[in-house]
């Protein structure tokens, strides 16, 4: 899937619930649109979708010529599960259900010309993501987390989930970094000090900033009038604006650096007697397709508990040939064979490692 008209698409992460991603992703949003920005915002989080809440939209979508136009207010254009469901009615749903929404999301609203969309997803690394990672090539992450080293080491566990899909990780922002007494203005660490940021150095992962909690930011989430909004030279509001900075900087260096992640350049047609690849590292990988078709990683050739090949290859046709070759996101071909088989994702450290 290809959106041509939006320049970059920006999930908001968290490997666990309650660090305040949502918030995080609608403020950052405002403060991107107040750069001058065009900016989209997609509420993945369908078991909870608060932006809604968050932004103080009661207007619901409408529809002109078989597309759905998302609602705008502060600036942006919103788009969530929320608008869809009934008060207090919870989301029961399996993964095909999940990716059809996600599609729904990209294809079937109408989001015109953005610089940003920002993704709001759910916690964790489920079908969600897995399904957004796999539907378009995404411009990175961000990652949410609070100082504890508990919320820390599952926030680790989103940013592998990136990396394995060849997703760059932006940066990493740490939330409710310090309390701040609206009656005082003191200020204690009651989470800890400094581990979002220690951890992102060790892992070489920039660090995007730091945002206190202070009552000002959930009583004007509650109140549907984001602070970036409300009170926009407060000193968190000016720190969600930083942040933004900051990120534009990261996008800025990527553009000027290149893409590090490995990805093909070029692919040979589908149907031939080889197959070949070149990568964005000047490496070639060439493969037989019945040996490619022997190695294929999907749950219907493999044990995914014990890892033991299931394929017998004497059922797999010594002429057997790729009918399509298509990209999956920015971590994987997914290749159609011959012999009717259509389930094999490959990713492209998997390709490398078994080139020939």
């Amino acid at each position: 899937m290809n959106l041509p008209n939006v320049k970059n698409i920006i999930p908001v992460a968290s490997g666990k619930g309650g660090v305040g991603k949502s918030t995080v992703s609608a403020n950052l949003a405002l403060a991107l649109a107040k750069a001058g920005a065009k900016v989209g915002l997609m509420d993945a989080d369908v078991y909870g979708p608060s932006i809604p809440t968050l932004l103080g939209i009661t207007a619901k979508p409408e529809s002109k010529d078989g597309r759905v136009l998302p609602v705008e207010k502060y600036g942006i254009k919103v788009i969530s599960m929320g608008f869809f469901m009934p008060p207090n009615e919870a989301v029961i749903w399996r993964g095909p259900m999940l990716n059809k929404m996600i599609q729904d999301f990209l294809s079937v609203v109408d989001w015109g010309e953005l610089d940003y969309l920002v993704v709001d997803l759910p916690p964790g690394t489920g079908d969600v993501q897995l399904s957004l990672c796999q539907s378009i090539s995404l411009t990175g992450a961000v990652i949410v987390s609070t100082p504890q080293e508990v919320a820390w080491n599952v926030a680790q566990k989103a940013i592998v989930m990136f990396d394995k899909l060849n997703t760059p990780v932006l940066g990493i922002i740490e939330n409710m970094s310090h309390y701040i007494c609206g009656h005082c203005g003191e200020s204690e660490e009651i989470f800890g000090k400094g581990g979002t940021e220690n951890a992102a150095k060790r892992l070489e992962t920039p660090f995007l900033g730091s945002i206190p909690l202070v009552k000002a930011i959930s009583a004007s989430s509650d109140q549907g009038d984001p602070l970036v909004y409300a009170d926009p030279d407060s000193p968190s509001a000016r720190q969600f604006t930083e942040i933004a900075g900051n990120l534009l900087k990261q996008l800025e260096l990527r553009r000027t650096q290149g893409d590090k992640k490995i990805a093909p350049l070029e692919i040979s047609p589908a149907g031939g007697s080889e197959i070949s690849i070149l990568w964005n590292d000047g490496k070639s990988s060439r493969f037989v397709p019945r040996e490619l078709r022997l190695l294929c990683p999907c749950a219907g050739c493999v044990n995914e508990i014990s890892g033991q090949r299931t394929l017998n290859p004497q059922t797999v046709p010594t002429d057997v040939k790729a009918s399509a070759i298509s990209k999956v996101g920015r971590y994987a071909l997914h290749i159609q064979w011959s012999d009717g088989h259509n389930t094999g994702i490959y990713g492209f450290e998997y390709l490398r490692n078994h080139a020939a």
